[in-house]
């Protein structure tokens, strides 16, 4: 093999800005430029890994339906917020009544709004189907308690009057016939006159006394006592008596009674109804040291209550009965109470003495009735509208309280 040597060129000199960069990009097949990933479809806006589209809200497992009723019918209570899982709040909507009806009408308006979500904060399911008709009852609702409110105050005010006017016609008969007797007395001697008036008096003043008598014996709550006979059911009385905690069972069939009780110890006292979890759905007495008084099971539950569960630190007695046995609606007295009134609606003047808690409750037949008529602490004294009978009237107090209902 020959050699052949290649012509001589024009040399370039070997200086550092003739030599190759080590930092030149170097074009490799292998790597591809990134616009080809860019227009690959899997990666679109579409794709479950695109993390630049937008995330949707989870709706709550909580329905708005369900929410809804629970806050029309009985949110005075806290069933909405407990049924949300927000239990704090649901205790103290409970205790305040409703907040007074406010915390109540705001829930409810909110409800209706959609701005009630559920605990975590997701909005609840099935608003946009079910608002419409919600908003409607809503309103019907409201407007019929308010209409049924002033009938009832104007069938108060007309009964009034009408007592009135039956009184004198009842007493114009009398006075005619006291002249008719006098007048028919005939003309004889003064011993006759005198014995014969005498024996009239003695017979007119025997009558009254009887007539007296007969009207103090009737109870003046009995057609209340058969009202609530008949609302709440009868049973058995239940007398009870220990030391330390207990439970007592109530017979089959009796979620509502009036429960006496007394505590002699220095420790907590409490009286609460149980559901039948066991869960605690109404607290009916919650107090530290001595304790006597009567208080109403049942009436303010948010769930059927099922047993009586006693908390006591010394000797405690306890007596169930039915609201029936309840005492007529009385003007005065001292500590808890429960009363049965069957008068008029009326307006009712209150006064309390005490250092805790001064609670009034009605409760009737009314359908959306509120109930709560006073919750102040300490000392009271003002007016308030009542719903006519018949009707439980609760007193929850540590001191002497005054009722007049006029």
């Amino acid at each position: 093999m020959s050699n052949t040597s290649l012509p001589a060129g024009p040399q370039v000199p070997d200086t550092p800005e003739n030599q190759p960069s080590p930092y030149a990009p170097v074009s490799n097949p292998q790597y591809a430029s990134s616009n080809q990933y860019a227009a690959n479809s899997q990666y679109t806006a579409n794709s479950p890994y695109n993390y630049n589209s937008p995330v949707q809200a989870q709706t709550s497992d909580k329905s708005f339906l369900v929410t809804w009723l629970l806050s029309l019918i009985i949110g005075f209570v806290g069933a909405d917020r407990f049924y949300l899982g927000k239990i704090g709040t649901g205790l103290a909507k409970l205790f305040t009544f409703g907040g007074l009806g406010i915390w109540y009408l705001v829930d409810l308006v909110m409800t209706l709004a959609g701005a009630t979500k559920d605990k975590y904060g997701r909005p609840l399911e099935g608003y946009d189907k079910h608002k419409k008709i919600a908003w409607i009852v809503s309103a019907v609702v409201l407007v019929f308690g308010m209409i049924t409110g002033q009938q009832n105050m104007s069938g108060g005010v007309t009964s009034n009057f009408g007592s009135t006017g039956s009184s004198s016609s009842t007493t114009a008969p009398a006075t005619a016939a006291s002249s008719s007797s006098e007048n028919a007395v005939p003309a004889a001697a003064e011993v006759t006159e005198a014995t014969t008036a005498a024996e009239t008096t003695t017979a007119a003043e025997t009558t009254a006394a009887a007539e007296t008598t007969q009207a103090a014996e009737e109870p003046q709550a009995s057609g209340a006592s058969a009202w609530a006979a008949g609302k709440f059911g009868e049973f058995e009385t239940i007398s009870k008596k220990g030391t330390g905690d207990s439970i007592v069972k109530l017979p089959a069939g009796v979620t509502n009674a009036m429960v006496t009780s007394t505590h002699n110890g220095a420790g907590n006292f409490a009286i609460i109804g149980l559901d039948e979890s066991n869960e605690s759905v109404d607290l009916l007495v919650n107090e530290i040291g001595s304790y006597k008084g009567t208080t109403a099971l049942g009436v303010n539950a948010f769930q059927e209550v099922k047993n009586v569960q006693i908390k006591a630190s010394g000797a405690w007695t306890i007596t169930i009965e039915p609201l029936a046995s309840a005492k007529p609606f009385a003007s005065k007295g001292s500590g808890d109470q429960v009363m049965l009134y069957d008068g008029d609606a009326s307006m009712l003047t209150l006064t309390n003495k005490g250092k805790s808690n001064f609670v009034v409750y009605e409760e009737n037949d009314e359908l959306f009735n509120m109930g709560l008529l006073v919750n102040e602490i300490g000392n009271y004294k003002g007016t308030v509208p009542m719903s006519g009978g018949p009707s439980v009237i609760i007193v929850k107090s540590d001191g002497s309280w005054t009722l007049a209902a006029e």
